[in-house]
């Protein structure tokens, strides 16, 4: 890290974030996304628009991961950008991601990109998520 800071605002979010994760409880994120927030998911080609579609698809993959846990932190210039390196399981495959999020000036989150490897993990992943909520998020798209 190059020493860059995120802005007050993503701060106070993202530690939202991170309190969320650790308690294992995502209802408070509808207060940290923005109602028209982008999401871009690693099994998709194109993206989801609606900060419901960004709740719906986080708080699904939280529940499909087993051992969730970041290892690391990355800031963008500008201190509106996060990169969040991660390790999890699906069912029996190890999963090694990142999320990518943004924030606008007011610390709310605007998009969240999520790529994870290798590829036996993110099929595992893109399996669970569509049986769990297929129909439903890809009505956003």
């Amino acid at each position: 890290m190059d020493g860059t800071a995120l802005t007050p605002e993503a701060a106070t979010s993202l530690a939202r974030w991170h309190e969320m994760i650790a308690a294992g409880d995502l209802s408070g994120l509808t207060e940290i996304v923005h109602p028209d927030a982008v999401f871009s998911s690693p099994v998709a080609h194109t993206p989801y628009r609606s900060g419901d579609a960004v709740v719906l698809a986080v708080s699904t993959a939280f529940a499909v991961f087993s051992d969730f846990t970041y290892h690391r932190t990355f800031v963008a210039d500008g201190g509106r950008d996060v990169v969040l390196e991660f390790r999890a399981r699906v069912g029996d495959r190890d999963v090694h991601g990142i999320d990518m999020i943004a924030f606008d000036d007011d610390g709310l989150i605007v998009a969240v990109e999520v790529m994870v490897r290798p590829a036996s993990g993110l099929q595992a992943l893109g399996k669970e998520m569509g049986e769990r909520i297929g129909k439903q998020l890809t009505s956003y798209a």
